[in-house]
């Protein structure tokens, strides 16, 4: 069976996500679009956070292959929450994780919480993650980079 483009979902991880969007949109034109928002929350600075999705928009999921986009999976605990809000919009017959650069203990976890049928698609993979958890040596925040410092 040949995939169409109907049957594909794009869904960015807000706000670091756009440009590989748009990037994905221009190969998959006729695909559906989903956006999310996934954000840390460090309380008091401290290195242990947790991670807060607030916004979500997205077609039916059911039988769709979602591609899963976000540039950066550090620890893996923003596509968790991401994954559990999208089980309550159908069940994809495909997952594809879309990320720029990833840690290795990042995609270990990834593959306990995400359903066989996940594949992952990364440019680059780093050892290990700081004590906040974030990738070292790592690019960088991604959003940042994309559309400069949150105000």
């Amino acid at each position: 069976m040949q995939l169409t483009q109907n049957e594909l979902v794009l869904c960015s991880v807000l706000r670091a996500g756009l440009p590989l969007h748009q990037g994905l949109l221009n190969y998959f034109d006729a695909a559906d679009n989903a956006f999310i928002s996934a954000y840390r929350h460090h309380r008091d600075n401290k290195d242990t956070f947790e991670v807060i999705v607030k916004y979500f928009a997205a077609p039916s999921l059911t039988d769709k292959t979602l591609i899963l986009i976000d540039p950066m999976l550090a620890t893996g605990k923003t596509l968790e929450n991401v994954l559990n809000v999208l089980k309550n919009h159908g069940t994809p017959k495909q997952i594809h994780i879309v990320s720029v650069i990833a840690s290795k203990s990042g995609v270990d976890y990834v593959k306990t919480v995400f359903p066989k049928n996940t594949h992952l698609w990364i440019a680059t993979i780093d050892n290990k993650l700081s004590s906040k958890g974030y990738i070292q040596p790592g690019l960088g925040d991604a959003g940042d980079l994309a559309f400069g410092p949150k105000l």
